[in-house]
C-alpha cells in the first residue's frame, strides 16, 4: 500500500511542526539522575519542576523498515549547577540505525558515545547538519542563552535504548560552563561497560 507525499513546514523559532501526528515532552522533575549536582537539582525542581526542558514534534508515518520518522526538537536554555540542559540521550534498540540532526536556531552541541567509552562532541547550529552514526549513544546538549531548535530523522524501525545511559551511571562526559563557553569534563559516576554488556549493544544490528 503506498503511503501519501506529506509536506511539513518549520518553524524555527518555536520547533513547531505542521502536519505533526505526535508530540512529547519532559519537564524538569523527569530527569532525575541525569546531572552531576544533586542538590542543585533538588532546588531547580523544588521551584519549578514542572518546566519543561525540552519537547519534541515527530511524523512518524509507520513503523516498518525502510520508512523514516522525523520531527523537530525545542531545547529551552538553562543549567543545574554548570551542567547545561541536556536531553535524556539514547542509543538505538536496533543499534546500527543512524540519525541525523539539522540546527534550525540556538546554538548547542551533540554529545555521543561509543560502546567502549570514545567520546565525540560536534557543534550545532543553524544549518549544520550532524550526522550520528550506527553504534553511537548520543544526547543533545543547549550551551546557548536561547532556545535550540533542531530537525532530526532516522530510520522508522530503529527504537530507543534509553536505559543504556543510566546502566553506566551517565555518559562518560559532561558538559559545563567554564566562565567563556562550554568544556567537557569527565563524569566521575561513569562506569565503563563490561565487554559483555559492549558484545550485546554490537549483536542488535538485525
Amino acid at each position: 500500500m503506498l503511503i501519501s507525499p506529506s509536506a511539513h513546514r518549520i518553524d524555527p523559532a518555536s520547533g513547531a511542526l505542521s502536519n505533526a501526528t505526535g508530540r512529547y515532552e519532559k519537564r524538569l522533575a523527569e530527569l532525575d539522575g541525569i546531572y552531576a549536582d544533586a542538590e542543585a537539582f533538588a532546588a531547580a525542581v523544588a521551584t519549578g519542576g514542572a518546566r519543561v526542558v525540552y519537547h519534541v514534534h515527530e511524523v512518524r508515518p509507520q513503523a516498518a523498515h525502510g520508512d523514516l520518522i522525523f520531527g523537530t526538537t525545542f531545547m529551552e536554555p538553562g543549567r543545574i549547577g554548570d551542567e547545561y540542559f541536556v536531553t535524556r540521550g539514547h542509543i538505538h534498540a536496533r543499534a546500527n540505525r543512524p540519525e541525523t540532526y539539522y540546527g534550525e536556531s540556538g546554538e548547542g552541541l551533540m554529545l555521543m558515545e561509543s560502546p567502549q567509552g570514545e567520546t565525540q562532541i560536534l557543534a550545532i547550529a543553524p544549518k549544520v547538519l550532524v550526522y550520528v552514526p550506527p553504534l553511537w549513544i548520543h544526547r543533545s546538549v543547549n550551551t546557548g542563552a536561547a532556545p535550540l531548535v533542531m530537525s532530526f530523522c532516522y530510520p522508522a524501525d530503529s527504537g530507543q535504548d534509553y536505559d543504556v545511559i543510566a546502566r553506566s551511571g551517565g555518559m562518560a562526559t559532561r558538559v559545563v560552563a567554564d566562565g567563556t563557553g562550554w568544556k567537557a569534563v569527565p563524569n566521575a559516576a561513569y562506569r565503563p561497560r563490561s565487554q559483555a554488556e559492549i558484545e550485546t549493544i554490537l549483536a542488535t544490528q538485525d
